[in-house]
């Protein structure tokens, strides 16, 4: 199986894209650009042109090459899951995310959180009688800077390249509803970082008592604590068994089409549908396609069009390798 995702991210700030529009699909410089072009409709036609080229070989394949293509992956992967929901499976599968062509057989997780933090409104002018949940964020987010560093005191040496494995990020936040008044509550939303093996119980058990010590050492918070919600995108993390073959053959694909081009292997600090695949599909899965991830999510995102015909080639020649 080749499982590539169609969904893309929002493309942001119009004003940073270089191009009129982020859904052009502009062509400059052997690079296409625009949103969704490296995260992940590189690989997603890398996929497409490997289907098809088998299809015009006329070669007869004794097993099946599927493809799917799924929605959903942003946001907790609910395409994949449906698609083994409703019984698919593969010996093996491949997710031409960007990789720039290495080797990823693991990633790890990322849920998404959200802080409630309380407060007591008054009038700006007498803002002492109040409590700004504003202010009250503070012992929470120094809390989890440190609950953060923690985490990456040790980690998996696949994650090592990175220089914060399992980040704890929040990414917005929202407080008040009048410019004066002490704002009564907060609400912060934010990623955080599951380990490579860890259990999302493990992990959520980690962050709920993380925010629950910071608020018993705060004198409000200790009577009006925060609370945590898990919503949206829950990823755990996953990672291709150690007894699978799939890596080698992948290499030996890759390196037939480039006449031995090394690569690394690594692991994702991000969430996929690999551990869907991994997990409740049971089918050994890893990452490898075209695009430098980094580039994913931000303004003037772009995939070479070199690296999309390479990984083509090298998804076709693993099918046949499985195949047959």
């Amino acid at each position: 199986m080749l499982n590539a995702h169609v969904d893309v991210v929002p493309p942001g700030d119009l004003s940073t894209w270089a191009a009129a529009d982020p859904f052009s699909g502009e062509v400059r410089d052997g690079q296409v650009f625009g949103r969704g072009a490296c995260d992940m409709k590189g690989g997603l036609v890398a996929a497409l042109w490997a289907v098809l080229a088998l299809q015009a070989s006329g070669v007869a394949l004794r097993g099946d090459v599927l493809l799917a293509c799924v929605q959903g992956e942003e946001d907790g992967g609910l395409g994949t899951f449906a698609t083994l929901r409703r019984g698919w499976r593969a010996d093996a599968c491949v997710i031409p995310e960007p990789t720039s062509l290495d080797l990823v057989p693991a990633n790890a997780g990322a849920l998404t959180f959200r802080l409630r933090v309380p407060g007591l409104a008054a009038h700006a002018s007498r803002r002492t009688e109040g409590v700004s949940a504003i202010e009250k964020l503070w012992p929470l987010y120094r809390a989890l800077e440190t609950l953060e560093t923690e985490r990456n005191a040790v980690v998996d040496p696949r994650v090592s390249r990175w220089p914060i494995a399992y980040p704890i990020s929040i990414g917005h936040v929202h407080s008040g509803d009048w410019a004066s008044s002490v704002p009564d509550l907060l609400i912060a939303e934010g990623r955080y970082g599951v380990a490579l093996g860890e259990s999302v119980e493990s992990a959520r058990a980690a962050f709920e008592s993380c925010i629950a010590a910071a608020s018993a050492a705060d004198p409000w918070l200790r009577d009006h604590p925060a609370s945590v919600e898990w919503w949206g995108g829950q990823f755990a993390s996953g990672q291709l068994p150690a007894s699978s073959d799939l890596l080698g053959r992948v290499r030996a694909a890759h390196q037939r089409v480039t006449g031995g081009a090394s690569q690394d292997v690594w692991a994702a600090p991000y969430g996929s549908d690999l551990r869907l695949m991994n997990g409740i599909g049971g089918i050994p899965t890893l990452h490898y396609g075209p695009g430098d991830a980094r580039l994913a999510h931000g303004p003037d995102e772009s995939v070479p069009l070199a690296e999309v015909a390479t990984a083509a080639q090298a998804l076709g020649l693993l099918a046949l390798d499985f195949c047959g």
